[in-house]
């Protein structure tokens, strides 16, 4: 049975309308990331849950969540800065997240939304309004990673195609057919992911470029939003995966891993790897 909820991962660093960056392409009020996840909650009359429960920094990024959602329009924001298990179970944490249409997760560290918010009350109602409504989940950075079933924790970008050099934890489970890496290309993260896709070799890896993510519908088909580039990694086809056999910190070997490169509005199935490019003549969405 398909799922009726949207998950939005997103690679990180996305426009957020503050006017910090050149390197934003995109309008931000049509086209940015944030305007996507206004657009799938029901548009700006929509009751939107910022949990910055990842950040080091908590107050600082709900505030330029605030403002950003605030130049799209949007007045009935909440943020829930969950700190420990109980307040996963607050009346006011149940309260807001049964009335929300979407959940925005900040970037930090992804191993605090599942070790304060995994396997709680908390989770539990955000689980099952995602499968049973039309519901909408959104992440950037840790945020986006702790979506999947196994989760990247960490590692070494630079040593990752060592044996070891990836860590490997239990996610949300929100989506069982990826594991999810950010901040993919400016922190050269190829390594880590190819390690993990040797690890679970039955997955896909998905690795999300800043201002970049995918809108995941019925927990199978997405859709490429954002300024960057999606790396997809398939690995039915492995063949030489050396890393069941090696020990701790040699060099693995992997053939025949299946890579593809999408962009903005290019569209991929999970369950039967169907990709659909975006024609040249249809312009940009």
């Amino acid at each position: 049975m398909s799922v009726k909820g949207i998950l939005i991962p997103i690679g990180g660093n996305e426009d957020k309308g503050l006017g910090e960056s050149e390197n934003y392409t995109l309008d931000f009020i049509e086209d940015s990331i944030l305007s996507h996840v206004v657009r799938e909650a029901g548009g700006p009359d929509s009751k939107i849950v910022i949990i910055p429960t990842a950040s080091s920094i908590p107050k600082e990024v709900a505030s330029n969540y605030l403002q950003a959602f605030g130049q799209l329009g949007c007045k009935n924001l909440t943020v829930l800065d969950i700190r420990n298990r109980m307040h996963s179970s607050r009346k006011e944490t149940i309260k807001a997240l049964e009335e929300a249409d979407c959940v925005m997760f900040s970037g930090g560290d992804q191993s605090k939304i599942v070790k304060f918010i995994g396997n709680t009350e908390a989770h539990e109602i955000i689980a099952h309004r995602y499968e049973n409504e039309r519901f909408v989940i959104a992440g950037t950075s840790a945020g986006a990673m702790a979506m999947s079933e196994n989760m990247v924790a960490g590692g070494s970008s630079q040593e990752s195609l060592y044996k070891g050099a990836v860590i490997m934890r239990n996610g949300l489970g929100l989506i069982k057919g990826l594991i999810i890496d950010t901040h993919f290309i400016r922190r050269g993260r190829f390594g880590r992911l190819a390690e993990a896709m040797a690890i679970h070799p039955n997955l896909l890896g998905l690795g999300l470029a800043e201002d970049t993510g995918i809108i995941i519908e019925q927990g199978n088909h997405f859709k490429v939003i954002g300024s960057g580039m999606v790396i997809l990694f398939d690995p039915s086809r492995l063949t030489h995966n050396s890393h069941k056999v090696l020990p701790e910190g040699t060099p693995i070997s992997l053939g025949n891993l299946v890579v593809h490169i999408l962009a903005n509005s290019d569209e991929f199935t999970i369950d039967d790897r169907d990709i659909k490019i975006l024609p040249l003549e249809a312009g940009f969405i």
